[in-house]
């Protein structure tokens, strides 16, 4: 199935959480902010929010430093 994720084009199997998305890229859901769809997506709902075809996820993550 095609979703749009940060503009670019991508497949994913169907059934796919958000949750199992973010964690197959090798992202700490505790540090990310997920977009879908224009509405902001608590990360609490991460593990119950599956994902569609045609969905547009905006993905940003906080790295930390100095």
């Amino acid at each position: 199935m095609h979703i749009i994720v940060n503009g670019e084009h991508t497949d994913i199997p169907e059934g796919t959480s958000l949750l199992e998305f973010i964690e197959g890229r090798s992202l700490d859901p505790r540090t990310v902010v997920a977009e879908l769809n224009l509405d902001i997506v608590p990360a609490e709902a991460f593990a119950q929010v599956r994902l569609n075809p045609d969905d547009s996820l905006e993905l940003l993550h906080f790295v930390g430093g100095g």
